[in-house]
């Protein structure tokens, strides 16, 4: 079994169609169709679904790509160490963020490209779920996100700070001087919110619950960028982490307003538990747990 039979069968995956992945992989179409039939013989089973055009894999199949990412990760793991022992870290390091964290990621980039100049970041917005799915098939090397989600047992996880959760609006009028609320009290404005599959979201509602309050907001939404938006030209309020208030335009167009009682949900890194871990997300965890994130989202409240 050779490397670049995995390669061409993890690339098919990637990209659903025999043309493309041979494109892709810079050899023709037969000879990645005939390399991946000679991995099907060498194995013993038939691992893709054949007709005129790429129709998907086999259960068979499944498994194999499975490991075929496996086995990739971990050679270009080996590559890194072998290759890398006296020089900075270099590749690629793929992270996903769920949406409510976007606006973090850039501080956590931002201080692996100043020491590692030649490691680069790919950074993906994915519902947890998707992300823990990719994390486990070597498609991802990390994410961000809720660390109280039950899902996580099977993963390594490396907290980073605790969000608070905080109503934002442009009109001040709205407040009536108030320099604090309770969920009762915002559940009285008009609202803008993130959609109820969303765990942001899904920490929100539990907080009106808690208060005995149902909420119908005026507008529902997966972006923040949309919900910022509403907030920003609709004269809507919302409820968002306190971390959001990393968009500098954001701080400077808005007020953010705690809530009371306070609502509190810890955000962290989750990856595979591997010992070791490959050496390009070693060197970035080292860096991601020196740094006081708590102390820097908590700021933006002061801002």
């Amino acid at each position: 079994m050779l490397l670049r039979q995995l390669t061409y069968l993890v690339t098919l995956a990637q990209e659903q169609h025999f043309g493309r992945a041979a494109e892709k992989c810079n050899v023709s179409q037969p000879a990645l169709s005939g390399a991946i039939r000679s991995l099907e013989q060498e194995l013993g089973v038939s691992v893709v679904q054949r007709s005129r055009r790429f129709e998907g894999f086999t259960a068979d199949g499944e498994r194999v790509l499975i490991w075929a990412r496996r086995i990739l990760s971990d050679c270009g793991s080996l590559r890194q160490e072998v290759g890398t022992r006296e020089l900075s870290p270099r590749g690629v390091l793929r992270f996903g963020a769920i949406p409510t964290t976007l606006s973090m990621v850039p501080l956590l980039t931002d201080f692996c490209l100043r020491p590692y100049p030649d490691m680069r970041h790919e950074v993906y917005t994915l519902a947890t779920s998707q992300m823990l799915q990719k994390i486990s098939n070597f498609e991802l090397d990390l994410g961000m996100t809720y660390l109280s989600d039950g899902r996580l047992r099977e993963f390594q996880t490396l907290p980073l700070f605790k969000e608070r959760y905080v109503l934002i609006t442009r009109d001040d009028s709205v407040l009536q001087g108030a320099s604090e609320l309770s969920w009762a009290d915002v559940a009285e404005l008009p609202l803008c919110l993130l959609t109820a599959n969303m765990q942001c979201r899904q920490g929100i509602n539990a907080a009106f619950a808690e208060a005995g309050i149902r909420v119908s907001p005026r507008v529902e939404t997966d972006s923040m960028t949309v919900l910022y938006a509403h907030v920003r030209c609709s004269g809507l309020c919302s409820v968002v982490p306190h971390s959001a208030l990393s968009l500098i335009e954001m701080r400077q167009e808005i007020t953010a307003v705690p809530i009371l009682p306070e609502l509190q949900r810890e955000i962290g890194l989750v990856m595979l538990k591997r010992d070791p871990q490959p050496l390009l997300l070693a060197s970035a965890l080292a860096i991601f747990a020196t740094l006081d994130l708590q102390a820097r989202v908590d700021a933006f409240l002061h801002c």
